[in-house]
C-alpha cells in the first residue's frame, strides 16, 4: 500500500537530529585535516583551507537546536567557507576544487528537496567567485597534490552519500509514522479494508471482519483475496474489473458460509486494489430488527394515544355533571345555602373546570397523536375567534394584575380554517405569557394578516425562557420554568399549539431572552383570496378593552 505523502515541515522535522551529527563529522574530517596535513614545500595555506572549511560543520552543531529560518543563513555560511577554501588553494584548478559542491550535500541534510534549489544557486555562486579570483590572480597558485584532491573528493562523496542515506532514513520513519497512524485510524471501522497487491495477493487489512471471513489465514498464505469467496471467479472478475476502470463492485457468498452475503466494494490506487467488505446479511438483519422495534413503538406509542382519548373521553361525562352541579350549588339555584358551603361549592366549580381544560388537552393531543384529529374548516373573521379568546382570558389577566392588551386591524380577517383551533392557540398562548409574567407586566396579542398568511403572536414582558429549555418546548409533555409553575399544567399547550398550526399548513415560531420576555408568531396560510391581495393595513389598531396599542413584535 501507498502511505500519504509527508509535508515538507514534517521532513525538515525528522531531519534535525541527523543534521547535527552529519556536520560533527564533517568538522571532525576537516579539522583534522588541517591539523595533521603536512604543509606544501611552496608554502601554500592548505591548513589555513581546511581550517576555514570546518567553520560551517562547528555552526552545524547548532542545527538540531537552530529554527529552521536560520538553515539559508547556514547555507550560506557553507558556500562563503568553501569558496574560500577554495580560493585559498589555487582556485577552481587546485585541489580543493571539488568543494564547491558541498553547499548540496548540506541542503538535503538541513531541508530536503526544497533546499537544493538554493543549493543550486549557490554552488554556481561559489564556483564563479573562485574562477573570478583565479583569473584576477587573488588565488595563490600552488603544485599539484593529488593526495588532497583525492581526499577532498573522497569527502565530498561522503558527505553527499551520508546526506541521501540519511534522507532516505528520515522518509522511512515518516512513512512508518505514517502508517502507524493510518492504522490506529482504519483499525476502528466497521468494515473490513483489504490491501492487495497488483497480483491480488493479500498484503494488510484494518477494522472489523465479518466472522464468516478468515483474514489471518489468508494473510499468512498469501493466497489470493478470491480465495475466501464462494465462487472465487467472480471476486477475481471484479478484481480485475477495478483494475481497469478504477473501480468496481461486488456481492458474492463467502466460502464455507453459504447462507451469509458479503457486499465488496473495489478501488484502484498505484499499487494494488483497495476492497472495502461488509456483511449485508449482519446489516438486514439488524434494519429489520430496528424496523421491527419503531413498528412496536408506533403500535405502543398509538395504542398509549388511543387509551388516552377513551380514558379523556370517559371522564369528561362525570365531570361536566360535577361543574354542572356545583354551578346549581354556587348559585343557590333551589334554595339558600350556608356561605361556607357556598365557597366549597364554588372551588369545586373552579377545579373541575381546570380538570376539564387539562383533559380537553390531553385529549385533543391524543387525538393528533392517532391522526384521528380533523379540522372543521370554514370561513369566518379570524378576529372574532382572537377577541373570543381575549374575553375568556381578561378575567385571569385582571386577577394577576397583568395588562392584556389585542392588536387588531380594522378590517375583517377573512379566513378559511377552523375556528375553535384558532381559539385554542390564542388561549393556550395567552395561559402561558399569563403564567410566566410577573404582576405589573404586560401581554400583547396581535393578528394580522401577511399575504396568503394569518400571522397571530403573542408577546409579553415576563421573565422568559433559558436557551436549554428553548430547545425542548413544542415537543408534547415538556414544561420549562420552576415546579410551582410546571404543576400548574400538563405541558401541552405549545406543542397543541404547534400541532394546530401545522395542521392548517403553518408554523410555530418561539422566540425568548432570559429577563426580557418571549414572543410566539404562529403563521398560517389560510387568508381568503380577496384578503391575501389586500393592501396592508395603515399604522393603527382597534384594541380590546378601549386600549389602543401600537405594539412592533419581536423579531
Amino acid at each position: 500500500m501507498t502511505s500519504e505523502p509527508t509535508s515538507p515541515a514534517k521532513r525538515t522535522a525528522a531531519a534535525r537530529p541527523y543534521a547535527g551529527a552529519w556536520h560533527a563529522a564533517w568538522l571532525v574530517a576537516a579539522a583534522a585535516g588541517a591539523v595533521l596535513w603536512p604543509p606544501p614545500a611552496d608554502g601554500a595555506p592548505a591548513n589555513l583551507a581546511l581550517g576555514v572549511a570546518a567553520v560551517p560543520g562547528a555552526l552545524g552543531l547548532l542545527a538540531p537546536w537552530l529554527g529552521r529560518r536560520l538553515d539559508a543563513p547556514l547555507l550560506i555560511v557553507w558556500a562563503a567557507a568553501m569558496s574560500a577554501a577554495v580560493i585559498l588553494m589555487g582556485g577552481l584548478a587546485g585541489p580543493l576544487a571539488v568543494l564547491v559542491m558541498m553547499p548540496a550535500p548540506a541542503a538535503v541534510i538541513l531541508g530536503g528537496g526544497r533546499r537544493l534549489a538554493a543549493a543550486a544557486a549557490l554552488i554556481a555562486a561559489t564556483a564563479t567567485a573562485a574562477g573570478l579570483a583565479q583569473a584576477g590572480g587573488l588565488a595563490t597558485p600552488v603544485a599539484p597534490q593529488p593526495w588532497l584532491a583525492f581526499s577532498a573528493l573522497a569527502a565530498a562523496g561522503l558527505a553527499l552519500s551520508a546526506a541521501f542515506l540519511i534522507l532516505q532514513r528520515r522518509d522511512r520513519l515518516a512513512q512508518a509514522g505514517d502508517r502507524r497512524r493510518l492504522a490506529s485510524f482504519m483499525g476502528d471501522q466497521p468494515y473490513l479494508v483489504l490491501f492487495a497487491d497488483a497480483a491480488g495477493r493479500l498484503r494488510d487489512h484494518f477494522g472489523a471482519a465479518p466472522d464468516c471471513i478468515d483474514v489471518a489465514s489468508l494473510d499468512v498464505l498469501e493466497r489470493g483475496v478470491s480465495a475466501f469467496a464462494a465462487e472465487p471467479a467472480r471476486l477475481k472478475a471484479a478484481f480485475e474489473n477495478a483494475r481497469r476502470e478504477g473501480r468496481a463492485s461486488l456481492a458474492f457468498a463467502p466460502a464455507g458460509a453459504a447462507d451469509r452475503w458479503i457486499v465488496a466494494t473495489l478501488a484502484a490506487h498505484d499499487d494494488g486494489v483497495a476492497i472495502v467488505m461488509r456483511d449485508a446479511t449482519l446489516e438486514r438483519a439488524r434494519e429489520a430488527a430496528l424496523e421491527q422495534a419503531a413498528a412496536d413503538a408506533e403500535a405502543l406509542n398509538a395504542g398509549k394515544s388511543r387509551f388516552l382519548a377513551n380514558m379523556s373521553h370517559e371522564l369528561r361525562t362525570p365531570l361536566n355533571a360535577i361543574i354542572g352541579f356545583s354551578d346549581i350549588m354556587r348559585s343557590r339555584m333551589f334554595g339558600p345555602l350556608s356561605d361556607k358551603y357556598a365557597e366549597y361549592a364554588g372551588l369545586i366549580h373552579e377545579s373541575g373546570g381546570h380538570l376539564l381544560d387539562l383533559i380537553n388537552d390531553v385529549l385533543d393531543m391524543s387525538k393528533i397523536e392517532a391522526q384521528r384529529y380533523e379540522l372543521a374548516r370554514e370561513e369566518f373573521d379570524a378576529r372574532d375567534a382572537v377577541s373570543a379568546s381575549l374575553r375568556l382570558t381578561r378575567v385571569q389577566a385582571d386577577q394577576a394584575r397583568i395588562h392584556l392588551r389585542g392588536v387588531l386591524p380594522p378590517q375583517p380577517l377573512e379566513v378559511d380554517a377552523d375556528r375553535r383551533a384558532i381559539k385554542q392557540i390564542v388561549l393556550n398562548l395567552v395561559a402561558n405569557a399569563l403564567k410566566f409574567t410577573p404582576p405589573g407586566g404586560q401581554v400583547t396579542v396581535t393578528a394580522r394578516a401577511d399575504g396568503p398568511m394569518l400571522e397571530l403572536i403573542v408577546a409579553d414582558t415576563g421573565v422568559g425562557i433559558a436557551p436549554a429549555d428553548l430547545e425542548r418546548l413544542g415537543r408534547p409533555y415538556e414544561q420549562a420554568g420552576p415546579n410551582a409553575q410546571r404543576a400548574m399544567g400538563t405541558g401541552l399547550g405549545l406543542s397543541l399549539v404547534r400541532a394546530f398550526a401545522e395542521l392548517h399548513g403553518g408554523s410555530m415560531a418561539l422566540e425568548s431572552a432570559l429577563g426580557e420576555g418571549t414572543a410566539v408568531t404562529v403563521r398560517m396560510p389560510v387568508m381568503l383570496a380577496a384578503d391575501a391581495e389586500a393592501p396592508p393595513p395603515p399604522a393603527q389598531a382597534a384594541a380590546i378593552g378601549g386600549n389602543v396599542v401600537a405594539f412592533k413584535p419581536q423579531r
